[in-house]
């Protein structure tokens, strides 16, 4: 039997695994951004809307989830919190009814000043340069897209 026809050894094994390590460094930046995201009494999902919103204001829930790669039942409850919170509120479109406009208060948008340290942070405690990062970030882009052509 060819060794590509069988499984070798390591190929099972958990260290071996790349989704394991993607899966693993996932939990990693949880548990670092939950002091930063408690300085902005905000959850890790309740940041990423953030980000896009402070990337661009008054979003549609659609584009905002296109961005985040969430559908809209997931994406609602996010928003409905960050609107209770006071840091976005949620408007009917005036041309098209169907759609909901997500725009940021004055409070939601101020936030953006706590959390512009927070990537200086990443670097310092990866104990990476900005380019071994920015390369890691490409990478981990190009398997995402991947991995989506893969199940389409």
């Amino acid at each position: 039997m060819s060794e590509t026809a069988r499984p070798r050894e390591k190929d099972l094994r958990l260290d071996e695994q790349l989704c394991f390590a993607v899966y693993s460094a996932a939990h990693a930046f949880t548990r670092f951004y939950r002091p930063l995201l408690a300085r902005l009494g905000l959850t890790y999902p309740q940041y990423l809307v953030m980000l896009v919103l402070w990337e661009a204001d008054g979003l549609s829930v659609g584009a905002i989830g296109e961005r985040l790669r969430l559908d809209s039942g997931t994406l609602t409850p996010v928003l409905k919190r960050l609107e209770k919170l006071g840091l976005l509120t949620r408007r009917r479109a005036a041309a098209d009814e169907r759609q909901v406009v997500v725009s940021l208060t004055v409070t939601g948008a101020q936030l953006r000043t706590i959390a512009e340290g927070f990537p200086d942070r990443i670097v310092d405690a990866s104990a990476c340069d900005g380019a071994e990062l920015d390369g890691l970030r490409d990478g981990l882009v190009r398997l995402r897209a991947n991995l989506d052509k893969a199940v389409a």
